[in-house]
């Protein structure tokens, strides 16, 4: 694969490319809508890299292994300003007259089109207004921040894009600024478009298929645009999730469709009401479209981590969701896919949800709901059952003289297990419910298992710390005394090198003296809270 060029440089454009952009050059402007040669032209004269890098073009080693095709990420994710917005951005504002920029520019974005313009206006010496909604994450305000400096001000407004783009508008005819549109404007479309150009270069080979990340479209638009007037053969294949799909729901209707509220997860591809220029280029070169959920896209970013060792926000790993999605529906071998990591702008704060919910995603993990019998050897024969699996979590509370619930989570190695999982525990006679799709369950229950019992009379509360190694979450449970009742059990993998337990015990009155030691003969640090106020307020 070619290396990628310095940064500063403008890219050679391809024999064909700059044939047809010869073609394309007219001394008139097109009466009509802009045309293919038209954008054609546009791309291969854009301004884009006066700021931004030529990305490489890597190939996903691992996940091709596991596909079985010839998967590549145009690492997008490595822009000055960690996302391909910066292209279009600046690409528009370099367009204006000196008039326009001294009355300055305003834009509306999620996070990633703002910090391309911040950059834009102190590379160009002008003034920006950015509107932001204030669903934001930190993580991209304060990059605006520090791409901007005193070039920016920052107003947050709205829950979304299309609420803090309406209040840019009024801004703009306030002010007299040029508004810098993230998505529905030539100029910023054909910046995009450089992507693609970047791509067909750096990979001259056979390409199947291109996957693209649509929020209001300027990046699809220009990618399809470019791909269609060079490459025709290559697919191009947009990617939304399943709670902001407004341009599946418009192409599907024939005009735009506003959805009524958008999920904010995939916060950079957010959008109520796709552009209409992007939609036109949309409905005309863009081959198919797939829609993920947010169990995939987490799942994703961890395919992405394991095979460059970077961490990409929500909308930067919808390319790779749906490149996964795409090879299971088509079942072929061998192809060529190109996903495009569009942004990095991950909020810290969430990265927690993206493990959990990556393992549940890619279908490593299974939640069950068992329900034992409260008699001497059940629980024995549950933790055979479970046998040589991790346990990722475990949730008890007792609240029943007959019969014991129990939230279990186990690792798997392959997709459709947790329905083996559950059969193998039907055939030990415990009723099991499979709650591994199951919304509430991931979202909710797992963490509310628990509360006060009418019949944790007696009961005494520890925490334990033991190592985090196969088997040794079964050995502490069947290591303890026989006559000692479970009365409350917690543990959760926290992905540390020592897995933390809280147990509650119901200890025979005649052992009752005898528990510290026979706790301290198990071999694990324990902390008595039986005291603790927490445990009273909540649980006792």
């Amino acid at each position: 694969m070619p290396a990628a060029r310095p940064a500063a440089s403008s890219p050679r454009r391809s024999t064909v490319a700059a044939t047809s952009a010869r073609k394309a050059a007219s001394p008139a402007a097109p009466s009509g809508p802009l045309g293919l040669q038209d954008y054609l032209r546009k791309v291969l004269t854009s301004k884009v890299y006066d700021v931004a890098v030529e990305t490489p073009l890597e190939p996903a080693r691992e996940l091709s292994r596991r596909l079985g095709h010839h998967v590549y990420l145009k690492r997008e994710d490595k822009q000055p300003v960690f996302s391909f917005k910066l292209r279009g951005a600046y690409n528009k504002m370099a367009q204006l007259p000196a008039k326009a920029l001294a009355k300055g520019v305003i834009c509306a974005s999620a996070g990633n089109h703002a910090q391309g313009v911040a950059l834009g206006a102190r590379r160009l010496g002008c003034q920006a207004t950015i509107v932001m909604p204030v669903t934001t994450p930190q993580v991209k305000i304060d990059a605006v921040r520090h791409f901007g400096g005193d070039n920016v001000q920052i107003v947050l407004h709205g829950e979304s894009y299309s609420d803090a783009a309406l209040h840019a508008k009024q801004l703009e005819k306030k002010k007299g600024m040029t508004f810098v549109h993230p998505f529905d404007d030539p100029d910023v479309i054909a910046g995009q478009g450089t992507v693609a150009m970047e791509i067909l270069r750096q990979h001259a080979g056979p390409i199947d298929a291109v996957f693209v990340a649509i929020g209001g479209g300027g990046l699809i638009a220009g990618v399809a645009a470019y791909i269609k007037a060079v490459r025709p053969e290559i697919k191009v294949i947009g990617v939304q999730t399943s709670d902001s799909d407004a341009m599946v729901r418009s192409v599907k209707a024939g005009e735009r469709v506003t959805l009524p509220d958008v999920g904010l997860f995939s916060d950079g591809t957010a959008v109520k009401l796709v552009g209409e220029e992007t939609m036109r280029l949309a409905s005309l070169y863009v081959d198919d479209y797939i829609v993920v959920n947010t169990d995939s896209v987490c799942a994703a970013i961890k395919d992405i981590y394991q095979d460059t060792r970077s961490i990409v926000e929500p909308a930067g790993a919808l390319g790779v969701a749906a490149v996964k999605q795409y090879a299971a529906r088509h079942g072929s071998q061998g192809k060529t896919y190109i996903a495009i990591n569009c942004g990095a702008n991950m909020n810290f704060d969430r990265l927690r949800f993206v493990a959990e919910r990556a393992e549940v995603g890619e279908e490593r993990e299974a939640l069950l709901a068992v329900t034992i019998p409260e008699e001497r050897g059940s629980f024995k024969r549950f933790c055979e059952t479970i046998g040589p699996r991790s346990v990722t979590e475990f949730n008890y509370r007792i609240s029943d003289e007959k019969q014991a619930h129990v939230f279990v989570g186990l690792t798997t190695r392959e997709k459709g297990e947790s329905k083996k999982i559950a059969k193998a525990f039907e055939g030990e006679g415990f009723a099991t419910v499979d709650l591994t799709h199951d919304e509430l369950a991931k979202t909710h229950i797992r963490h509310m298992v628990g509360g006060r019992s009418s019949l944790a009379e007696g009961e005494r509360l520890y925490s334990f710390v033991f190592p985090e190694r196969p088997g040794a979450l079964m050995g502490f449970l069947t290591s303890l005394p026989p006559g000692w009742n479970i009365s409350l059990f917690h543990y959760r993998n926290q992905g540390a090198d020592y897995g933390r337990i809280l147990v509650g015990l119901q200890v025979p009155k005649a052992e009752v003296s005898r528990i510290d030691a026979l706790l301290r003969r198990l071999g694990y640090p324990y902390v008595d809270e039986t005291r603790n106020p927490v445990y009273r307020l909540f649980l006792r």
